[in-house]
């Protein structure tokens, strides 16, 4: 049992009990970041800082929303909007902070592999960032459910009829997801919970794991060089800062990120005071009615580009329908992403504009999702259901076929 002697405040009474300053240090003192990186290193923080705003205003919005088909609607568009004190804004904040975080997640997602964080020891740290993007996508689809709007019905229509094509189980799989035949009351208490208490738990355990994947191969810099960060961080602490390679996590790295997220703050409540319509669809102001179906369908913008790579193969090839094409398009697209570190068969660990190839690979890559995105959005008639056939083959040729030959082509280049 540890010497407890007579403390000389509240940090020294707790580090006797808990070793407060060695978790410290372990966390954050003695955690080495590398000088050598930019802006973008950011947006982990500022994810995490999104996540917590979403936490904090989806616990005040709980308090009055009503998980009921025929009282949901009020309780969101009159009760939380029009009687609660200020329950417009944790609406705005809630809604904005989950459209917003999704654009910091494609920046992220897109730094990530402009610079190769995905390679050598940190294929782990790109998973489990993989792994959030997918059940943040679930968290915000059952978020999205929730004011029981028009828009939120038929995308729930839309959603849980995918499932229906997986072979075998189905029809079963669609039912069980939603609690009944179609989708009604069963329906939203279900995705009402995954929404506020299971993956909200499940996001939290990621998000540790994700940090505690960074401990080992360490974080990327932006020339991608391999650094001893033990060697860089003895320099560090013997006094020799300015040719240490290496700053700790606390206070140099958080103190510049303060800075970024104070700056993002701003846009985020400019976007929260002026311009929260964009993250609300205004046909969701309607009140849900499975007999009146909207002329066009479409889910956020966060999802358009998979959107429309499920609806962009739009005619039946080799007597295989267009659905189950369109299905097994999407399913790759959700799943193409995880693969990225062996379909990147090269050994060179290096920015995209140090690998010719790869820096065209992945501003086409960049263009097309843009292009899938815009048109996913629009109804997919004429001229747009082709240029949406034509983006969705380009993106699945891209990752399937182009990037491995390049990368076989970059290795091979290394070797003569």
């Amino acid at each position: 049992m540890a010497q407890i002697r007579k403390a000389t405040g509240i940090v020294d009474w707790l580090d006797q009990r808990l070793a407060v300053h060695k978790l410290l240090d372990v966390l954050m003192v003695k955690y080495w970041i590398p000088k050598q990186i930019n802006f973008l290193w950011a947006m982990g923080v500022i994810l995490t800082t999104l996540f917590t705003v979403l936490f904090i205003t989806g616990l005040l919005l709980v308090m009055y929303y009503k998980p009921d088909t025929a009282l949901a609607f009020d309780s969101v568009n009159k009760t939380i909007m029009q009687e609660v004190e200020y329950g417009w804004l944790w609406r705005h904040m809630h809604g904005v902070a989950a459209s917003v975080i999704f654009l910091i997640i494609y920046i992220h997602m897109l730094t990530g592999i402009y610079y190769g964080s995905y390679k050598k020891g940190r294929e782990m740290i790109w998973i489990s960032g993989m792994l959030l993007f997918v059940v943040f996508s679930a968290e915000a689809f059952s978020g999205y459910m929730l004011p029981w709007g028009q828009m939120s019905y038929w995308a729930a229509q839309v959603i849980t009829n995918l499932f229906g094509g997986i072979p075998f189980i189905g029809d079963a799989l669609v039912v069980w997801i939603r609690g009944d035949y179609a989708v009604s009351d069963p329906t939203l208490t279900r995705f009402f919970m995954l929404h506020v208490c299971l993956l909200p738990i499940v996001i939290i355990g990621i998000i540790a794991f994700h940090f505690y994947s960074l401990r080992i191969p360490h974080v990327n810099n932006e020339i991608a060089e391999e650094l001893d960060f033990d060697l860089e961080a003895e320099k560090y602490m013997s006094g020799d800062t300015k040719n240490s390679k290496v700053i700790p996590f606390w206070p140099a790295f958080l103190a510049k990120d303060f800075m970024y997220i104070s700056l993002f703050m701003i846009f985020f409540f400019y976007l929260v005071c002026f311009k929260f319509n964009f993250a609300m669809d205004p046909i969701n102001f309607d009140p849900a009615d499975a007999l009146k179906t909207p002329a066009h369908i479409y889910p956020e913008w966060y999802f358009l580009w998979s959107y429309e790579v499920l609806r962009g193969f739009f005619f039946d090839i080799g007597g295989i329908k267009a659905f189950d094409i369109g299905l097994a398009a999407f399913g790759i697209a959700q799943v193409i992403f995880f693969l990225l570190p062996w379909l990147d068969r090269s050994d060179v660990v290096k920015p995209a504009h140090e690998r010719p190839l790869f820096f065209i690979w992945f501003w086409v890559l960049l263009i097309d999702l843009i292009v899938l995105t815009i048109y996913g959005k629009l109804p997919p008639t004429g001229v747009n259901a082709w240029v949406g056939f034509a983006a969705s083959l380009v993106f699945l040729l891209l990752l399937l076929v182009v990037l491995p030959v390049i990368t076989i082509l970059e290795r091979k280049g290394a070797k003569s």
